[in-house]
């Protein structure tokens, strides 16, 4: 069977305008709900070189570090199930229903991880404690992906979709730049003794709280007229006959699944390579000052989110294609000699400035534009799902993975195999760019 592409489909009629205020509600409700996923998302990987030997056993420090990167790779684990799910939830019964759920399933587990005992407590199980909370937040992270970028495309105009995107993405920084402002705060008022023993579990516990006021503004929202539409039409018995099933869809858009993957494999590696590991990996295996290093992050998420803005601004009159060639080619370009700036000396905290900046720089570029770009490939009834599913997938391989795969290679003295191995990614990424059909100021289609 030929695969059919979205940019030959009938295009649908445009939603109807939407007015200031409502416009506000929108991105903010669904802004706070990504800015608490990745506030928790961030927290771990933040304060791992502290709680490392509070789970697991301390006496090898090294081995307590890639035990607890083990358990962040396994919540990525989650993730394409939770894709799956909450994907398959918000095509059948509402993007909103789907973003509510999956953001207090996320909520739950940072409160959980805020509550487990430790190894000196109940020894070995402790890990166990530790990995059950993080499965929760990675199945509720791959439900709010495929949930929120579904929303925000369908509800955004067509000519203005990419500026909408890059609000997702500057509530997500503003929700790391939290985390990081925390650890900044805790460290500097506690020291790092105090953070390690118990100030750890304050960003945990406060992310499980302030579920609460995100889940306010999440039954604020309406569903999305186009959702709405879709499921009236779907509800006649001649619609439901017509209709394939859910793999069969998935398999007629194959290409764009494919397309997808390897645009957020490369993507959402490097943005967490630059954007959320450099912190951790600065302190835990260069010896940085945490302070030093929880600051400097601070003023790097800052920049990112000028950055993003501009992005989704500009992917608004010359098109998305743009940014993810200017990512790629950038990107493969800048990897090596960035890492060697970054690991060429002990503690200098200006070589985390220039590496965090450059690399804030340029993951913008696409990551502005992945709310927009990736929905924009499907149309409505299998939207969620069908961009949610390869996402998860590639992000679960990928991004999953690099933080034990950077440490690990680190230590063993083979960095650069590392460094090979984020070209290669970028490679995939120049490849899909290049074939990928241009969706700037497209209607959507049904």
């Amino acid at each position: 069977m030929t695969s059919i592409e979205p940019a030959e489909r009938p295009l649908a009629v445009a939603p109807p305008p939407i007015t200031r205020t409502e416009r506000r509600r929108i991105i903010t409700g669904v802004g706070v709900g990504n800015a608490l996923e990745w506030y928790d998302w961030t927290a771990y990987s933040i304060f791992a070189a502290y709680f490392a030997g509070q789970f697991f056993l301390g006496s090898d420090p090294l081995a307590a570090l890639l035990g607890t990167l083990a358990v962040f790779a396994a919540g990525f684990l989650m993730r394409p199930l939770g894709g799956l799910f909450f994907g398959w939830l918000a095509d059948r019964t509402g993007r909103r229903r789907a973003m509510t759920i999956s953001m207090l399933l996320t909520a739950g587990g940072s409160l959980f991880i805020g509550v487990s005992p430790t190894y000196d407590v109940i020894g070995p199980a402790a890990a166990a404690f530790l990995l059950a909370g993080r499965l929760l937040q990675g199945f509720g992270h791959g439900g709010e992906v495929v949930s929120s970028f579904t929303y925000v495309t369908e509800m955004a105009p067509a000519r203005r979709r990419g500026i909408w995107a890059s609000s997702v993405f500057v509530f997500v920084t503003l929700g790391v730049t939290a985390a990081s402002l925390l650890g900044a705060g805790l460290t500097s008022a506690l020291g790092t003794d105090a953070v390690g023993q118990w100030g750890w579990r304050v960003p945990f516990l406060l992310g499980g709280l302030l579920g609460i006021y995100a889940l306010r503004l999440r039954r604020r929202l309406d569903e999305t007229p186009m959702f709405t539409r879709d499921a009236a039409q779907a509800s006649t018995p001649q619609a439901q006959a017509a209709r394939s099933g859910l793999w069969p869809a998935l398999w007629l858009h194959r290409r764009a699944c494919l397309r997808i993957m390897a645009l957020a494999g490369g993507g959402t590696v490097m943005y967490y390579v630059w954007a959320i590991m450099a912190p951790a990996f600065a302190m835990s295996q260069l010896g940085m000052r945490p302070d030093h290093v929880m600051w400097v992050s601070v003023a790097a998420n800052v920049f990112l989110v000028g950055c993003l803005v501009f992005w989704g601004w500009l992917s608004d009159r010359i098109g998305r294609r743009f940014n993810w060639i200017f990512f790629a080619v950038g990107s493969m370009l800048a990897i090596i000699p960035l890492s060697i700036l970054f690991t060429g000396g002990q503690g200098e905290i200006w070589r985390l400035a220039v590496y965090m900046g450059v690399g804030m720089l340029l993951i913008s570029a696409p990551t502005a534009i992945m709310p927009a770009f990736f929905p924009e490939q499907f149309p409505t009834r299998i939207r969620a799902v069908g961009m949610g599913v390869p996402y998860s997938v590639a992000a679960a391989l990928t991004g999953g993975t690099a933080p034990y795969l950077q440490a690990w290679l680190y230590s063993s003295g083979s960095p650069r195999i590392f460094d090979v191995y984020l070209i290669v990614l970028c490679g995939l990424v120049l490849l899909a760019a290049a074939i990928s059909p241009e969706t700037r100021g497209k209607e959507l289609a049904d």
